[in-house]
């Protein structure tokens, strides 16, 4: 007797076809596009976890960078005197008491020119 895979095959198609909910055109219609476009979503997923990471740093050093401007220090030096007097605070923090408190983040770098 041979065997036929309409039930695992209607199964996987179906798992497809629903992934594919919201794409466009024949994308979320068609069982070969949906899966060539799922193959490509998943990939660009995959490489855009990476790339968040590197976004997100960068934005943080401007954000940093700009903050020390206003007390005449370029970023590097501020990332050196950090180091020197031994503050140890990541630049997603920094960054966001820049932002946020500025106050704060004002004696962090009053700290940071006594060490330098």
């Amino acid at each position: 007797m041979r065997v036929k895979y309409s039930v695992q095959r209607r199964k996987r198609h179906k798992k497809i076809m629903k992934m594919a909910r919201g794409f466009y055109g024949a994308h979320s219609r068609s069982f070969r596009r949906a899966n060539e476009a799922l193959l490509k979503a998943g990939e660009h997923a995959y490489r855009d976890r990476k790339l968040k990471k590197r976004n997100f740093r960068r934005l943080w050093i401007s954000r940093i960078n700009a903050a020390v401007r206003q007390y005449d220090l370029s970023y590097s030096q501020f990332i050196h005197g950090l180091k020197k007097a031994g503050i140890q605070l990541n630049r997603k923090a920094l960054a966001e008491l820049a932002v946020t408190d500025p106050e704060a983040f004002k004696a962090i770098v009053e700290r940071v020119k006594e060490a330098l």
